[in-house]
């Protein structure tokens, strides 16, 4: 009983303090200050980010554990880049990471509050072990999360990066230039892939870049191998003047190929999870039945 009281005023003194967090926010840093004032500044290196939303009550709820999951070594390399994907800020992740976490670890506390009041209170080993579980889940939930967009978001930028090659090649084979084949297609395609790719073009020709090598950065930054490749074709064109329209039309086959592949593996495993609740509902059924009889047979000895 002791140990359900420290969590519950452990959950007071936290919501006390999240409440103050959203009233009176922390001050932004200098930093931030500066890049909100210089929004058109370009950067050396093209990135993929997407316009930063505004912080919802989790991030400002779980900011100030920031430093502390950071000095932890938190996130790491591959979630940076899947946090690099999708747009997000790693200090904004870390942030909902530790709001999650003490809502985990807090929520049984409530929980066994009402119970108590009730008059139905629990075993205090009860709610500390139901508090750790759901506080352990609460911190890995956001990267699961992170890991799914990003692969989502990654499968999307191969279809419309198919789509790229194409126009690139009929552009060439138009008479276009290497670089004017690059910006034309981008400006045609439509959706989140061909903007990315139109805002690095723009960038490398702000900062008097070469198009192949802001698009191998990319590449590298999204980890899409397929994008790397492009690029070191392009750069071929680019500074040897080899022809490329060949093998942009087997890149093109290749990534449609692995698409199609990549559909039927997910369909072939939803239709695999189809089958759970039909097993379910068998062994549910099962149960339903002879449970009466085998109560019967262990009442009768």
């Amino acid at each position: 009983m002791t140990v359900l009281l420290m969590l519950l005023g452990l959950g007071v003194g936290v919501g006390l303090w999240a409440l103050a967090v959203w009233l009176v926010p922390p001050r932004p840093s200098l930093e931030e200050v500066l890049s909100q004032l210089n929004p058109t500044v370009p950067s050396a290196a093209p990135t993929a980010a997407v316009p930063v939303e505004p912080d919802g009550w989790a991030v400002r709820a779980g900011r100030p554990f920031v430093g502390l999951l950071r000095a932890a070594g938190l996130p790491t390399a591959a979630l940076r880049r899947d946090l690099a994907t999708l747009g997000r800020s790693p200090e904004a992740h870390l942030a909902e990471k530790a709001t999650a976490s003490l809502a985990g670890l807090l929520f049984p506390s409530v929980v066994g509050l009402a119970f108590a009041a009730g008059g139905r209170p629990f075993a205090p080993a009860v709610p500390v072990a139901l508090a750790l579980l759901l506080a352990v889940v609460g911190f890995l939930l956001p990267d699961l999360t992170v890991r799914a967009d990003a692969d989502r978001q990654r499968r999307a930028f191969r279809h419309a990066l198919s789509s790229y090659l194409s126009l690139i090649q009929v552009l060439l084979a138009g008479g276009a230039g290497v670089e004017s084949a690059l910006t034309d297609a981008a400006a045609i395609g439509t959706g989140g892939p061909f903007a990315t790719i139109r805002r690095t073009l723009r960038t490398a020709r702000e900062t008097r870049d070469s198009p192949w090598t802001a698009l191998g950065r990319l590449g590298a930054q999204l980890h899409i191998d397929e994008l790397t490749e492009l690029a070191d074709a392009i750069a071929l064109a680019g500074t040897e003047g080899a022809r490329v329209r060949a093998s942009l039309d087997a890149k093109a086959a290749a990534l449609r190929t692995r698409q199609a592949q990549d559909a039927e593996a997910d369909a072939n495993a939803a239709t695999e999870r189809m089958s759970i609740p039909g097993v379910l509902i068998a062994l549910g059924f099962i149960v339903f039945v002879f449970y009466p009889a085998l109560t019967q047979i262990s009442s009768s000895f």
